[in-house]
């Protein structure tokens, strides 16, 4: 491996013609990580993520991936890892356990090592009450659960996730990152796609993704502290909508953007949040007939950083 990363990424770009999919991407995954790469769909995600896995050539730049380049090695690259990709890729007019036997097969796994990699891998991701079981008949959870432990049969350096988590259940998904936790204690690399901002918080690095190009790189704590050195408020406020629409004009708010039924507000430089400060909010929602239930001062989520840089880049400030 380069330099002790797993993957290592310089200037990657991928065109279809005249579209741009992925624009001169570089970063680096250290060995052992989970590293998040956010963005909307169409972003470039999961083109990047093919040609990770040697299974799309790019058009310019590269990449080593366990050690090996993969424009020149994409086939020794595939030994080395597994791909769970964004749709559900197994048969499923077998069982769970004819589907573990038959991935096994096609990964050259010995009989031996099969049959002991099934067994642990059905006790490790509770899938014992579901191996005699067609695959079709499987809640999406567990259908997500198989098709991971099938990526890892070979027992691979590096896991690909693209999308894992699209379609299932929140206490699923919650499940799912343990098991992402659990590999990536033993050792394991995973590179993980997503469009769902708050699952980057399980991620020691992320990389976030808009138009084909990278716009953020670093660590979900680090993300926040460089975007945002100004205060972060969140209001509950009565019709949310409207209230996004009318904060900004506040004097004292910088931006504002939504956050499930709340309104997540910078504050612009120099403004700290005060007992008077709340009441000018108070005073201004309620001139707009709006009523402001609470307002405190809160972390800024990776949702906000993401809605931030989005919106300095349409502007023109990025």
């Amino acid at each position: 491996m380069t330099n002790g990363f797993s993957i290592d990424i310089k200037n990657l770009t991928k065109k279809f013609g005249a579209f741009t999919a992925v624009d001169d991407v570089s970063f680096s995954v250290k060995k052992g990580e989970i590293f998040g790469f956010l963005g909307p769909n169409g972003s470039g995600k999961s083109t990047t993520i093919r040609m990770l896995c040697g299974l799309m050539s790019p058009t310019s730049g590269t990449a080593e991936v366990a050690g090996f380049d993969i424009n020149q090695n994409p086939e020794q690259v595939k030994t080395k890892i597994g791909y769970m990709s964004q749709r559900f890729s197994l048969y499923n007019d077998i069982t769970v356990s004819q589907n573990i036997d038959f991935w096994g097969t096609l990964y050259k796994v010995s009989a031996s090592d099969l049959k002991e990699r099934k067994e642990s891998l059905i006790a490790d991701l509770n899938l014992e009450d579901w191996k005699n079981r067609l695959t079709q008949t499987l809640p999406g959870g567990i259908k997500q659960r198989l098709a991971l432990g099938c990526a890892m049969l070979h027992q691979p350096e590096i896991i690909f996730l693209d999308e894992p988590t699209g379609g299932v259940d929140p206490v699923s998904r919650r499940n799912f990152w343990s098991v992402i936790d659990q590999l990536s204690a033993s050792g394991t690399t995973v590179f993980v796609t997503t469009h769902f901002l708050d699952e980057a918080e399980y991620c020691q690095n992320v990389g976030m993704i808009y138009n084909a190009k990278l716009i953020a790189l670093g660590s979900p704590t680090a993300l926040r502290e460089n975007t945002f050195k100004e205060t972060s408020i969140e209001l509950d406020v009565s019709n949310p909508m409207e209230a996004v629409s009318i904060i900004p004009d506040h004097p004292d708010v910088a931006e504002s953007s939504i956050f499930g039924n709340l309104v997540h507000a910078i504050l612009k430089p120099g403004i700290s949040w005060s007992p008077d400060v709340e009441t000018s909010f108070r005073t201004f929602l309620e001139s707009r007939h709006l009523v402001l239930k609470s307002a405190e001062p809160v972390v800024p989520s990776l949702e906000d950083v993401f809605i931030h840089l989005i919106d300095q880049i349409s502007k023109g400030k990025a």
